[in-house]
């Protein structure tokens, strides 16, 4: 009997257009035996939060490039929570100014990376959030 895959959602809020990074943590992701739903570009919180729910996925993940974080992250965060899916985990990566960071991991956000992190840090991470 094997374990269910953890289920990502990788997703680009906001207008910003640059999506490579998102890409190639999610063809990591993918590699590392997860299985990954990419939302594709300038998706809205609302939008987000519904495919996780359609999806039923275990983790979201929000790569931000346009400095729009602080706005954008606790609207997904309020609207997981009210489709009652506080238990999807949130990681962010992007550029994110480093004194944003203590502000998102005390709002609930699992893991913060920016250009240069390892991807087999970000998949060790969400496997030991997640679990599995």
């Amino acid at each position: 009997m094997s374990e269910r895959k953890i289920r990502v959602l990788v997703a680009k809020p906001g207008l910003d257009g640059h999506d490579r990074g998102a890409k190639v943590v999610a063809r990591a992701l993918r590699d590392a035996g997860m299985e990954v739903i990419y939302t594709g570009l300038r998706q809205t919180p609302e939008m987000i939060a519904e495919s996780a729910l359609q999806e039923d996925v275990d983790a979201v993940g929000l790569s931000i490039l346009s400095g729009a974080h602080m706005a954008l992250v606790p609207r997904v965060m309020e609207l997981l929570k009210a489709n009652e899916q506080e238990n999807v985990k949130i990681f962010l990566g992007g550029i994110i100014p480093d004194e944003d960071v203590p502000r998102l991991l005390e709002m609930g956000v699992a893991g913060v990376y920016g250009p240069g992190t390892l991807t087999d840090q970000i998949v060790q991470d969400i496997r030991k959030t997640v679990g599995s």
